[in-house]
C-alpha cells in the first residue's frame, strides 16, 4: 500500500504541464508545436534515463528504496521550476528533466513491488501500475477542482505530491523477503537480454500496448474539448472528463492483475488490446453523441487501455534472468517510451490532416493489432510456461 501510494504522489509530475497545456499556450504564446513538445520534453528525459539506467545496470546495482527517493525529490525539484516561467526552451529543459527523474521511479518501482510477491504477482504488479495510472490522471483533477484559479496551482501540488513520494519511500519503504540480489556492473546484459525469445515478444507485445497508450492519455483532454465544443460534453467539463477516463484505468489494471492470475498473462493481454483496439475505432462514431455512448466507450477505453499494461513487466520478471531483471524491465519500458514520442507528436497533426480530433485516434490502432498477435503467439510456445505459475 505505502509503495503504491508513493508512486501516485510521484507521478503526478507527468502530465502536470499537458493538463495546463490551454493556460500555458494563452500566457506563453506558444505554438501547437511548442506546446506538444512540453509533454514530448518528459517521454524523452525518460527514455533517455531509463536507457541510461539499464546500460550500467542501475536497478540491480543500487538499492532500490533510495534510488525511488533521489529520483523522487529530483522530480519534485524540476517540476516547480514551471513555477516561475522560464519561458518556453527552459521549461522544455525541465521537462526532460523531470521525465529523466521519473525513469528512476517507475520501472525501480515494479522490481520493488517484484520482491514482495512470488505468487500473485500479476495483481500485485497491476495495483502499482493501477497507482501509477491514478497518479498520471491527478493533473486533470487539480485543474477541475481549481477552475477559475491560477494554473501554478497545478504545478504546486503535483510537486508537492513528489515531494511526498520521496519521504515515503525515504523513511517508510524496503525491498521484500523475494529480492532478485545484486549484479556487477556488465552493459553487455542489456543487450543478451533481447536473446531470450519469450522476452523478445513479451517486450513486442508492450511495444504495441505503449504505441496506444501515452497518446491516448496526452491528447484525450484535447479530444473531449472538440466534443464538448460540438455540444457533447460528458460530466460537465473536459478536464473532469479526462480524469475519470485516464483514472478509470487504475480498475482496469487491478482487474487485469486478477485475470492474469487465474488465467494467464497472454490471454489477459491479447484480450486487454483487443478491447482498447476497439475502443479506437468506435470512439470516433460516438464523438456527436449521445453524451452517454461517449462517456461509456471512452471510458472501457480508459480502462482497457492500461489494464494490461502491468502484466508486460510481471512476465518479464518471470521470463528474464533473475540477476538482471531490473535491467530488462528498465530497457523495456524506454524503448515503449521512445515509441511514445513518435505517437504523441503525429496525434495533432493527424488531427490537423483530419480537419478535428474525432477521427484522429483510428492512428493508435495498428498497436493493439501488432501486441495481441505477438502475446498470442508467446502463448503457443514452451516458455509461457513460465508465466503466472504455468497459465501462460
Amino acid at each position: 500500500m505505502l509503495l503504491s501510494t508513493g508512486v501516485v504522489f510521484a507521478m503526478a509530475c507527468w502530465f502536470s504541464a499537458t493538463a495546463i497545456i490551454p493556460e500555458l499556450t494563452r500566457d506563453w504564446d506558444l505554438t501547437q508545436s511548442q506546446a506538444s513538445w512540453l509533454t514530448n520534453a518528459v517521454q524523452l528525459g525518460f527514455v533517455l534515463g531509463a536507457l541510461a539506467s539499464s546500460l550500467v545496470n542501475l536497478p540491480d546495482l543500487m538499492p532500490l528504496p533510495r534510488l525511488i527517493t533521489v529520483s523522487a525529490c529530483g522530480a519534485a525539484l524540476a517540476n516547480a521550476v514551471l513555477l516561475i516561467e522560464p519561458g518556453w526552451t527552459a521549461a522544455l529543459i525541465a521537462r526532460f528533466v523531470t521525465g529523466m527523474a521519473l525513469a528512476g521511479i517507475y520501472p525501480p518501482a515494479m522490481k520493488l513491488m517484484a520482491t514482495w510477491f512470488s505468487r500473485g504477482r500479476g495483481l500485485a504488479m497491476g495495483v502499482l501500475i493501477g497507482a501509477l495510472t491514478l497518479g498520471s490522471s491527478m493533473p486533470h483533477l487539480f485543474r477541475a477542482a481549481s477552475e477559475g484559479l491560477d494554473w501554478r496551482m497545478v504545478v504546486i501540488l503535483s510537486s508537492l505530491g513528489a515531494a511526498l513520494s520521496a519521504a515515503i519511500f525515504g523513511f517508510l519503504v524496503r525491498e521484500g523477503p523475494h529480492a532478485f540480489g545484486r549484479a556487477v556492473f556488465d552493459p553487455r546484459r542489456a543487450l543478451v537480454i533481447f536473446r531470450n525469445r519469450g522476452v523478445l515478444l513479451a517486450n513486442l507485445g508492450y511495444f504495441g500496448h505503449m504505441w496506444e497508450l501515452y497518446a491516448m492519455w496526452a491528447w484525450f483532454l484535447a479530444f473531449a474539448t472538440a466534443a464538448e465544443r460540438g455540444g457533447v460534453g460528458p460530466f460537465g467539463s473536459p478536464s473532469l472528463f479526462a480524469f475519470l477516463v485516464v483514472a478509470s484505468g487504475a480498475v482496469g489494471c487491478v482487474l487485469g492483475g486478477l485475470l492474469s492470475d487465474r488465467i494467464g498473462r497472454c490471454l489477459t493481454t491479447a484480450g486487454m488490446m483487443a478491447v482498447s483496439g476497439a475502443c479506437a475505432l468506435l470512439i470516433g462514431f460516438a464523438f456527436d453523441g449521445p453524451a452517454w455512448l461517449l462517456a461509456f466507450v471512452a471510458v472501457i477505453w480508459g480502462i482497457s487501455i492500461v489494464g494490461d499494461s502491468a502484466q508486460f513487466s510481471a512476465a518479464v520478471t518471470e521470463l528474464a534472468d533473475p540477476r538482471f531483471v531490473g535491467t530488462a524491465l528498465t530497457l523495456q519500458v524506454s524503448i515503449g517510451f521512445a515509441l511514445t514520442v513518435l505517437t504523441i507528436w503525429i496525434m495533432p497533426h493527424i488531427a490537423a490532416a483530419l480537419g478535428g480530433w474525432r477521427w484522429a485516434f483510428l492512428v493508435l490502432l495498428p498497436g493493439p493489432v501488432v501486441g495481441a498477435w505477438a502475446m498470442l503467439r508467446l502463448r503457443g510456445l514452451p516458455e509461457a510456461r513460465k508465466l503466472a505459475g504455468g497459465k501462460g
